[in-house]
């Protein structure tokens, strides 16, 4: 890249736009020049504006601290005006979500976007760069919808999924017919530290408000086939989930129990997890992991404490695969979930959507 990309962050005060903040302090193509939030936030510097919120374990970087917070609604045209693209992390209902990210793409201004809101807006891809980078073929499609030349939407998926369907996806091959899964997912996947949420100190709560339907449906769609301009999602494996928030800071753990119509041996499933490479790592892009999955023999991994910074938190770990009485194999899988799962994800795909074209600068958007 000759220049960097001009990006905005909407949502930069909550946690998933603290992690943006951090992953784009020098990041080599991207350069952030505005940060936005709701009114409240509005007319602070960045670091007044998370005073007492900032709930990263590293510093408020300094290149931000001095930021005006631009108010994602009312300064709309000035952040146009400013940026090549956004990331959006927004805390808002989701036909609010819907209608701010579908705003900004007609400004001609695309939207990489960490909210489930369009996830299952037929022509906007749902993207894990690693496994269906050809659904981005269907923002053609939505631009022409919605009027635009290089303005769009494109998502990432639920954090949650990512312990799991990555594996799942390197045995594809096998078939799958039937995955049963339970996430421990931590609270920062809520928004939350354990200053801010004392009662789950030594507690399990047995239910997250609508991360089992997620769980369950969206690995369908990044597996689904783009026809006539729209995504249309597989109709196996046949998926069921439960989902449990467990007092752990970051990484998402996954127990999971899958049938296969052409049953693999263990040595194949391992290789096929190990040797594993997408289009990222192709590419080299700057934040893919080099070894996207890796296996851990030990018995007692994979473990949060050890193993969800591998790859600076971008790679999955897997372990404890074995031969099940009830179903072929069983295994568990630990993805951290405020990067892989959330900003870093999004940014791996912003850094996809450029390197593929589909990203442009100033010139281009006038």
């Amino acid at each position: 890249m000759n220049e960097k990309f001009k990006v905005g962050i909407l949502g930069a005060t909550g946690m998933v736009g603290q992690r943006f903040v951090l992953l784009l302090e020098n990041h080599p193509w991207f350069k952030p020049v505005c940060v936005a939030a709701s009114g409240r936030s509005a007319g602070k510097k960045y670091a007044e504006a998370v005073d007492g919120r900032w709930k990263m374990d590293v510093p408020t970087p300094d290149y931000v601290k001095d930021m005006p917070v631009l108010d994602m609604d009312k300064d709309f045209d000035k952040i146009v005006s400013m940026v090549d693209f956004v990331f959006c992390a927004v805390n808002m209902p989701k036909d609010q979500i819907r209608a701010l990210e579908e705003r900004y793409a007609k400004a001609e201004v695309p939207v990489i976007s960490n909210n489930s809101a369009n996830r299952w807006t037929p022509d906007v891809p749902m993207v894990i760069p690693e496994i269906n980078p050809e659904h981005l073929k269907v923002i053609e499609a939505q631009k022409e919808r919605l009027g635009t030349k290089r303005g769009f939407v494109c998502v990432k998926p639920n954090c949650s999924i990512q312990s799991y369907t990555p594996a799942i996806n390197a045995l594809l091959e096998f078939r799958p017919k039937l995955v049963v899964a339970t996430t421990y997912q931590a609270i920062s996947g809520a928004g939350k530290t354990f200053a801010q949420w004392p009662e789950m100190e030594g507690n399990i709560i047995p239910y997250i408000s609508g991360e089992e339907e997620k769980s369950e449906r969206e690995p369908l769609r990044i597996w689904g086939k783009v026809v006539d301009g729209k995504i249309v999602p597989a109709t196996e494996p046949v998926i069921t989930c439960q989902c449990l928030r467990v007092p752990v800071l970051n990484g998402h753990t996954a127990a999971v129990f899958v049938n296969f119509e052409r049953k693999p041996t263990k040595e194949q499933i391992i290789d096929k997890w190990t040797s594993y490479k997408g289009l990222p790592q192709e590419m080299k892009l700057p934040s893919a992991p080099a070894q996207f999955i890796q296996y851990l023999e030990e018995p007692d991994r994979p473990q949060v404490r050890m193993d969800v910074n591998f790859e600076h938190g971008m790679g999955i770990s897997l372990g404890r695969l074995r031969e099940d009485s009830v179903f072929d194999y069983k295994f568990v899988g630990l993805s951290h979930n405020t990067l892989r799962g959330a900003a870093g994800g999004a940014v791996e795909i912003a850094e996809l959507l450029a390197a593929k074209g589909y990203l442009t600068g100033e010139e281009e958007k006038n």
